[in-house]
C-alpha cells in the first residue's frame, strides 16, 4: 500500500506523467489504442466569454504548459505569455496524435485557466491605480505549494512586488512587505515596534508601519512620524471592517494631520479587502496598495480545449467553429480578426496587413523560442494596459 502523503500536492514528475487527469481522458485513451483509432488531431483552446463581464484578459501560464509538453510528440503555437486576448480567440494550438497529449488536457487548461485569471486581476489592479504602488499580498489565501505561480501571475499582471521569499526568487525580485500586527502585539506598543523594525531591517527596506494595532490611526501616525521622522516611508491602513467606516475619509483626516506637522514625505498605504473598484475609490488620498484576497481568489478564465481538426478533416463538436484558427491583428491600427490557421493573415480595413499573434511555441517535443522571464513579460503587459480600461 502506497505511503500516506504528507502533503496533498502532485510532484513535477506526477504532471508530466498525466497522473492530475480526469479519468475518462485516460478511458477514451486506452479505448482508442484497443480500435488501433488514433489520429493527427488539432487542438485549440479558447475562451467563449470572461468572468465579470471583463472586456480583455491577460494570458498566463504558457512556460508551465511549455515546459509540460516538452518532449511530447506534438507542435504548440500561442499567444505569448502576457498577451492580452479578448473572448472567442485561440490562444494556444496543438497537432499531434490525440493519445500523445489528449490525456494532459486537465493539466494544461488548469495551467492557463487559473494563472491567467490572477494576472488578469492583478493587471485591472494596475489599471485602476496607475502609478501607485500595487502589491500581491495574497499567499495566505491559497494553498502553499500553487503560491508562488499565482505570485508570479500577480506580477506578469502588474504588480510592483511579491511577499513570499520563493515566489520572489522565481521572479528575480526582492520580496516585498512591511510589518505584521504580530510585531506590535508582542512588544505591546506600535512605536516600539517601528523601532524594533527599523533596527533588523537592511537600508533596501523601506519602513512602512502599521497603525492600526492599537489605537486611532491618526495618533498613531503622529506618534510613529514624530519617532522615525525623515526614516518614515510611509504608514499601512490595515483597519479591519468592524472599525473601518469610511477609510477614505479616515486616510484624508491622517493625510491632513501628518502634511500639517511637515510629514509631507510619509507615504500612505492601503491593506484589506482591495479590489480594482475600492482602489478607483481611494486614489485620490493613497500612495498605493496590498492586495490580497482578490487576487489570489481571482475568477478563473473558462478556457476549454476541442478538437478542431481530425485526421485532416474539419470537424467540431456543437457549439464549436471547425479548423484551426489563429488571431490576426493590424500592427497599424490594434484591430483583430480570428482567421483559419492555414490562410494568410490579410489586410485590415485600415489598409495595413495584418499579422498572426499565435507563434510556434513547440515543435516535435522542443521548444521552438527562448522563453521570456517574468520581468519581460510583466514589460509587455505594461504597455499593452496603457490601451484598455476597466
Amino acid at each position: 500500500m502506497e505511503a500516506r502523503r504528507r502533503f496533498h500536492i502532485a510532484t513535477e514528475a506526477e504532471l508530466r506523467e498525466g497522473r492530475v487527469a480526469d479519468v475518462y481522458f485516460e478511458r477514451a485513451r486506452s479505448a482508442i489504442q484497443a480500435r488501433d483509432a488514433d489520429k493527427v488531431v488539432v487542438a485549440e483552446v479558447r475562451a467563449k466569454s470572461l468572468p465579470n463581464k471583463w472586456e480583455w484578459a491577460v494570458l498566463a501560464g504558457v512556460e508551465e504548459v511549455a515546459r509540460l509538453l516538452e518532449g511530447v510528440g506534438v507542435r504548440v503555437w500561442s499567444l505569448p505569455e502576457g498577451a492580452l486576448f479578448y473572448a472567442g480567440e485561440p490562444v494556444l494550438l496543438i497537432e499531434g496524435p490525440y493519445t500523445v497529449f489528449g490525456h494532459l488536457e486537465t493539466e494544461i487548461l488548469g495551467m492557463l485557466c487559473q494563472a491567467s485569471g490572477v494576472a488578469t486581476k492583478a493587471a485591472r489592479c494596475r489599471v485602476a491605480a496607475g502609478k501607485r504602488t500595487v502589491l500581491s499580498f495574497g499567499a495566505r489565501r491559497m494553498h502553499p505549494a500553487v503560491a508562488p505561480m499565482i505570485e508570479r501571475a500577480c506580477y506578469i499582471g502588474g504588480c510592483d512586488g511579491v511577499s513570499t521569499l520563493l515566489a520572489a526568487e522565481v521572479v528575480g525580485i526582492p520580496p516585498s512587505g512591511t510589518m505584521p500586527h504580530a510585531l506590535v502585539l508582542l512588544l505591546g506598543d506600535t512605536v516600539e515596534a517601528a523601532w524594533a523594525f527599523d533596527q533588523v531591517a537592511g537600508p533596501e527596506v523601506p519602513r512602512i508601519v502599521l497603525i492600526d494595532t492599537f489605537l486611532d490611526e491618526k495618533f498613531e501616525a503622529i506618534r510613529v512620524a514624530e519617532a522615525l521622522r525623515e526614516r518614515l516611508y510611509g504608514i499601512r491602513f490595515d483597519t479591519p471592517a468592524s472599525r473601518r467606516g469610511d477609510l477614505r475619509q479616515l486616510m484624508e483626516e491622517v493625510r491632513w494631520e501628518l502634511d500639517l506637522r511637515g510629514f509631507q514625505h510619509v507615504k500612505l498605504f492601503a491593506s484589506g479587502g482591495l479590489d480594482e473598484y475600492s482602489i478607483l475609490d481611494l486614489n485620490p488620498v493613497c500612495d498605493g496598495y496590498g492586495v490580497g484576497t482578490s487576487l489570489a481568489n481571482a475568477p478563473t478564465i473558462n478556457l476549454a480545449l476541442d478538437l478542431v481538426e481530425v485526421g485532416g478533416q474539419w470537424i467540431a463538436k456543437r457549439g464549436k467553429e471547425s479548423g484551426g484558427k489563429f488571431v490576426a491583428a493590424c500592427p497599424a491600427c490594434g484591430a483583430r480578426k480570428v482567421v483559419y490557421w492555414k490562410h494568410e493573415p490579410g489586410v485590415c480595413e485600415c489598409g495595413q496587413p495584418r499579422r498572426f499573434l499565435n507563434t510556434l511555441l513547440i515543435d516535435g517535443g522542443r521548444l521552438a523560442v527562448d522563453l521570456p522571464d517574468a520581468r519581460q513579460i510583466r514589460q509587455s503587459v505594461l504597455a499593452q494596459l496603457d490601451r484598455v480600461s476597466l
